[in-house]
């Protein structure tokens, strides 16, 4: 599959990346519709180690945005309800480690109001707000690309109101007609330290309020990977272990905002629907955590198909919508013996353990970022301090999804990453 660069000898970095075939994963457009799933859940993201007490039983009815439960290590911080309904099944691994809770819904059911005076003022009321409420959640920490801890203090914040991933929504058509709401959230987290602050727009184009005074707004190029938070990052304001760095969705930010004014968090999230497995690509407003079969039934043509929670790149087979997550691809499964053919058996060759050759295809999937052969030979022996040097704790897997896809690489580029984030991690923990 042939990939498109997005950049001549002399254009400007923004426009460096690589455009994905269309083959047949439509961007999806039109309408917008809202679809709240019979079932929702919340789940851990695949790396998150939640170990949580329980605020609720089963066949317990619950509110919309309700505390559900609180995290063992941090009490304070709260995992709450995606949306009205009864308690269905509670999935505990080990250790109180949260697997799932799944809930039921009920559509004639309440929504929790919080207690929101003084925070969209006061920092350690914010602070508490975001916590209780399951926001802090949607906060993201680089280095190593988890949920902030309850203390942590950023050094830069970055809202991504752009992201170029392939089918992704885009972040201002998510925000549309939430103006006020999103400049209420914005200037709310900007109080919350002392942390430079920006705002990611796609290039052309802009939020057209005011933005607070402390906000610095960036254009970022549409080409992929120029709108994901971690390119953006590494050459704003690189992530280091004694000064962490925070990207949050714009959307998210606007949830922030309309919960200040009204002290009820908002009910739906903007999602893509996208693949090659469907009849129609769709936009939909769902809640967090739905279920992945619910939303596509509708869409999906008959014959074997694969649902997965995110990008055509980076996203995974899932029951449920991910933490962060705004896509769902439907991908065709295929099926049978493979085909007996050279290029097939060239392409298993390929994807044997053997060492990465840098192209220009792999430059620009890191979007003219970072040195490609540095990082991959940093990354293939493990060596954190080249690693760190080279500016990659500024990174987190799906940063390095299309370089994935542009080499074929196994073991992949994001699993290399994560094995190095997670030992450096540890050494800091120890340290």
């Amino acid at each position: 599959m042939d990939l498109i660069y997005g950049e001549t000898m002399f254009a400007s970095l923004l426009s460096t990346g690589l455009v994905l075939p269309h083959s047949g994963r439509q961007s999806a457009q039109g309408d917008v519709r809202s679809h709240l799933t019979v079932e929702a859940a919340v789940t851990h993201d695949g790396r998150e180690d939640l170990r949580v007490d329980l605020l609720v039983a089963e066949d317990e009815s619950v509110s919309q945005g309700q505390p559900l439960m609180r995290l063992r290590a941090a009490p304070g911080i709260a995992l709450v309800a995606p949306m009205a309904g009864r308690v269905a099944r509670i999935d505990l691994h080990p250790g109180h480690r949260l697997s799932q809770l799944v809930l039921f819904h009920d559509k004639g059911g309440d929504r929790h109001k919080f207690e929101t005076k003084g925070a969209a003022s006061r920092t350690t009321e914010l602070r508490v707000l975001l916590q209780e409420s399951g926001l802090w959640r949607t906060l993201r920490s680089r280095p190593f690309g988890r949920m902030p801890r309850a203390g942590e203090t950023p050094a830069a914040i970055f809202v991504m109101a752009v992201d170029s991933k392939p089918g992704a929504p885009a972040p201002l058509t998510a925000i549309a007609g939430r103006e006020e709401d999103f400049i209420g959230g914005l200037d709310a987290l900007s109080r919350l330290s002392d942390a430079k602050f920006f705002l990611c727009e796609p290039q052309g184009q802009s939020f057209p309020g005011q933005v607070p005074a402390p906000v610095t707004r960036l254009s970022v190029g549409a080409t992929h990977p120029q709108g994901l938070a971690g390119f953006v990052v590494h050459r704003h304001f690189p992530a280091r272990a004694d000064a962490p760095v925070w990207d949050i969705h714009a959307e998210d930010l606007a949830d922030l905002g309309s919960l200040l004014s009204t002290g009820y968090l908002p009910e739906t999230r903007l999602v893509a629907i996208t693949g090659d497995a469907l009849r129609d690509s769709a936009l939909v407003r769902c809640q967090p955590g739905a279920d992945l079969r619910g939303l596509s039934q509708s869409l999906v043509r008959p014959g074997p198909h694969d649902v997965l929670s995110g990008s055509i790149l980076d996203g995974r087979p899932a029951h449920w919508l991910g933490t962060r997550e705004r896509q769902v691809a439907v991908l065709e499964r295929t099926s049978g013996p493979d085909a007996r053919h050279w290029f097939v058996g060239a392409l298993k060759r390929a994807a044997t353990h053997a060492p990465i050759i840098p192209t220009a295809a792999l430059d620009q999937a890191l979007g003219g970022a970072l040195p490609a052969a540095a990082l991959v030979r940093a990354l293939a022996s493990g060596d954190t301090e080249t690693f760190m040097q080279l500016g990659g704790l500024s990174l987190v897997e799906e940063d390095l999804a299309l370089a994935d896809y542009a080499t074929g690489a196994r073991p992949r580029l994001a699993a290399q990453l994560r094995a190095i984030l997670t030992r450096i991690a540890v050494e800091e923990d120890a340290a």
